[in-house]
């Protein structure tokens, strides 16, 4: 249920910004539990450290009543699943939101048969929360897990991606409200290229790193949007955002980059940065963020 209170080339930055022209941090981070991230005193530490303008959470797995938090000066956005202690989605913003949207819209989701599985229904689970500021649309999103059987690749190929990716461009071109262009991010359960993960050649066709996803992940980028992290650091290895609990596999650094910000190729030029915050701990995932000139309305 939602609930909502107010509480392939590196960029350069571009010629006409002057360096006072006010930049916001945006941050992604799927925390595995809410609950269990603020417990642990990391989520603290995380607000202390990064002070973060916008901050995207996925796999929040909780209820906002839930959640003792309370964060003065951030409008916030709490999308749960219906199924309690699972998934979820939220927003927490300096900047109030002109509005909020939780889900994909009914027209997509028929057209594109986003239905119900042996897992339940993907519309009933928080997973995205669309966001639209002054000049930009923001939507996080937590997307399905293929399962280690790959019981849900199908799910995801064949109506998750399509479906999502026709809706960001609907923001784009107008079709959900005013044209403007879209900053996408999320725990994206793909490792794109094989420098995103540190086995790539034993991973291959498991889930997070079969073709049918990689090419879902693909078309995003077909479709103009820009992987920013990878557009600011095309050549970096041993860059991942999130390890298995197994084999110590966080302090051997061996893991994947699943978790991304993704741009329309219209604000592209207005990212200045994109970074890994790997030393962040309190979840097996670690967040990911970038900024962005944003001119005076």
């Amino acid at each position: 249920m939602p609930s909502s209170h107010t509480s392939s080339e590196r960029w350069q930055r571009p010629s006409w910004a002057c360096y006072t022209t006010p930049m916001i941090s945006l941050y992604s981070w799927n925390v595995n539990g809410i609950r269990a991230v603020i417990n642990k005193g990391e989520f603290a530490r995380f607000m202390a450290a990064h002070n973060p303008d916008i901050l995207c959470l996925q796999e929040t797995k909780a209820q906002r009543q839930q959640v003792e938090l309370d964060l003065p000066g951030y409008h916030e956005h709490f999308y749960s699943a219906a199924k309690k202690g699972y998934s979820g989605t939220a927003i927490f913003s300096k900047t109030a939101p002109l509005q909020w949207r939780d889900g994909l819209p009914a027209e997509l989701v028929e057209q594109f048969q986003l239905a119900a599985d042996s897992y339940g229904s993907p519309n009933d689970e928080g997973r995205v929360i669309t966001a639209e500021f002054a000049s930009f649309w923001l939507v996080t999103c937590y997307t399905p897990n293929s399962k280690g059987d790959l019981s849900r690749l199908a799910l995801r190929a064949k109506a998750w991606d399509p479906c999502m990716l026709a809706y960001l461009q609907g923001l784009e071109a107008g079709e959900y409200g005013p044209a403007k262009p879209v900053l996408y991010c999320g725990d994206m359960n793909v490792a794109h290229q094989p420098i995103d993960l540190a086995n790539p050649r034993a991973n291959r066709g498991k889930h997070g790193f079969t073709d049918e996803e990689r090419a879902g992940f693909q078309h995003y980028l077909d479709a103009g949007f820009v992987d920013t992290f990878r557009a600011a650091h095309p050549g970096q290895t041993d860059a991942y955002t999130w390890w298995t609990h197994w084999a110590n596999a966080r302090a051997r650094n061996v893991g994947w980059r699943i978790d991304y910000w993704l741009a329309s190729a219209a604000i592209a030029p207005r990212i200045t940065s994109a970074h890994i915050h790997a030393s962040q701990m309190g979840s097996d995932h670690c967040p990911v963020s970038i900024r962005l000139d944003e001119p005076v309305a």
